[in-house]
């Protein structure tokens, strides 16, 4: 694409003539191969309790929040982030059993610029590294690009957070520097990593997922044949 220039021979960037403002993200429900991705609600709450409580708890280390330690306390929690405003929460349920085993939010909205952050991802170790973990971000970008139309997706984390890094990068989204001292959190500070993925970045990483996702790409032990990235070459 040839560089515009103004009047004044300075470079200017793409022109967006007709853009309008994005949509707020609201309920959406959407049926993959292996999960359902909803609005979070109350019903999920004893559901996401037991399946936090079978996790091992150094899959809070990077999060805001600690392990819940009881039911009261955990469903108070919970309703906080179903009734927030600036982050819209949603449920990943197991397609099989309708049970949800994770949660993840729509975040830093910002419509007029077409930007949104996926961020407070918890999933429990019964999702985690599988087939419905990948799948359950696949159905929230598609909700974000195709539906809500934003035109950038953000990705950000703890920059000691290795696991969250490797699956930035394995779901497509490029990494663009750390902001150093970014944060205070649980007594300590966060050098914190972004990433993003673009709108017209979009199609590929749709059409990988799509292809790793099928159940040829799996032994009978349902041990990948392929890696992801294998379909982004």
């Amino acid at each position: 694409m040839n560089q515009r220039i103004n009047k004044y021979n300075q470079p200017i960037g793409e022109e967006l003539s007709g853009w309008q403002k994005r949509k707020f993200p609201s309920d959406m429900y959407y049926v993959g191969k292996y999960t359902i991705v909803t609005r979070l609600s109350r019903t999920h709450t004893k559901e996401l309790y037991n399946a936090y409580k079978n996790s091992h708890p150094s899959n809070w280390t990077y999060l805001p929040e600690e392990p819940p330690h009881n039911y009261e306390a955990f469903e108070q929690t919970l309703l906080e982030k179903i009734e927030s405003s600036t982050h819209i929460y949603y449920a990943v349920l197991n397609k099989e059993t309708n049970k949800p085993l994770g949660i993840f939010s729509l975040m830093r909205i910002d419509q007029a610029n077409g930007v949104i952050e996926v961020g407070n991802i918890n999933f429990s170790d019964a999702i985690k590294r599988t087939r419905m973990s990948t799948e359950a971000h696949y159905l929230l970008a598609m909700y974000v690009f195709e539906e809500l139309q934003y035109r950038r997706y953000e990705w950000k984390c703890d920059s000691l957070n290795a696991p969250s890094i490797r699956t930035a990068k394995r779901l497509g989204f490029k990494y663009e520097g750390t902001f150093r001292n970014a944060v205070i959190y649980k007594n300590r500070s966060r050098n914190t990593s972004w990433f993003s993925m673009l709108l017209e970045e979009w199609p590929l990483h749709k059409q990988a997922s799509t292809q790793w996702l099928t159940e040829e790409n799996f032994d009978d032990s349902g041990v990948q044949v392929q890696r992801l990235e294998a379909f982004k070459q």
